[in-house]
């Protein structure tokens, strides 16, 4: 199973459950919702999520997902990302682990 990763407030995903899908502020702002690896997460964490709280990790099964996802280097320095083009249905998430233990989980490699 190819298996991407989603940071976001807990009180989002919260949302989506009661909505039957995610959305990101990126999906409207961007026309994607930004995802990554587990080899990804402690750049993106210390990057973007520095000392904030409440935040979850979602396990998304890529072979689930019915929008599209593409493999990107948005920046062509790094490594590619996953983006995900639409809503995220929520049976392809497989899991949801708490940030502050994916280290504990081995997502982060």
């Amino acid at each position: 199973m190819p298996e991407i990763l989603h940071i976001t407030p807990r009180a989002m995903w919260e949302r989506a459950v009661a909505e039957g899908e995610y959305r990101s502020h990126d999906l409207a702002t961007e026309g994607f919702i930004h995802c990554l690896t587990s080899e990804q997460l402690p750049y993106v964490h210390g990057k973007f999520y520095t000392g904030r709280t409440e935040l979850v990790v979602l396990l998304i099964d890529g072979e689930k997902l019915k929008p599209a996802l593409k493999w990107e280097n948005p920046h062509e320095t790094w490594k590619l990302f996953p983006h995900v083009y639409g809503p995220i249905n929520l049976d392809a998430v497989v899991e949801v682990v708490p940030l502050e233990d994916a280290r504990g989980r081995g997502l982060t490699g």
